[in-house]
């Protein structure tokens, strides 16, 4: 598999089915924050975001916010709101805070999903580590201006996706 393929494309974090995540042995989902969980112009996850959360926590899948995002404040107030651990500072795409994740939440790479928004990031570190990986549309059109620049280059290599629910 390419680094910077997913396994899956899929329209939003919600339309990921939690009882199919149990059934293939998913014992952890890990999340990037911004544009995946919390839209990069809003402070706080959508509804339904927060519902799905719910939802893997009581099919007994544990959770864990992985984010590059440096507003440490932030950060953990989304994942206190969302109710997940969270290793913070990740420097993704280094495979590093996924392997503290996973160590945090017990579980193996095999056990494992990551779920993020962007290819050079959230999809190479999950790859790297040996993990599930799902890319999700971002929530938002906001966002840095590097990343900005590097989802032309997404565009290029997405071209042709099929991403489910759409």
């Amino acid at each position: 598999m390419s680094l910077v393929r997913a396994q899956r494309y899929v329209h939003s974090v919600d339309l990921i089915d939690v009882d199919e995540l149990r059934r293939q042995g998913i014992r952890c989902v890990l999340l990037d924050r911004d544009n995946t969980l919390v839209p990069r112009d809003a402070t706080c996850a959508p509804p339904e975001i927060a519902d799905w959360l719910t939802r893997l926590r009581q099919a007994g899948i544990a959770v864990c916010m992985v984010s590059n995002n440096f507003h440490t404040k932030e950060v953990c107030a989304s994942a206190e709101e969302l109710n997940c651990a969270v290793v913070h500072h990740a420097m993704k795409p280094a495979p590093i805070a996924v392997w503290r994740a996973m160590l945090l939440c017990g579980v193996t790479p095999e056990q494992t999903l990551l779920i993020g928004d962007q290819l050079f990031t959230d999809m190479i570190a999950g790859n790297l580590a040996g993990v599930q990986t799902v890319l999700v549309r971002p929530q938002s059109v906001k966002d840095l201006w590097y990343t900005l620049l590097l989802r032309k280059a997404e565009n290029i290599l997405l071209r042709g996706a099929v991403y489910e629910g759409e």
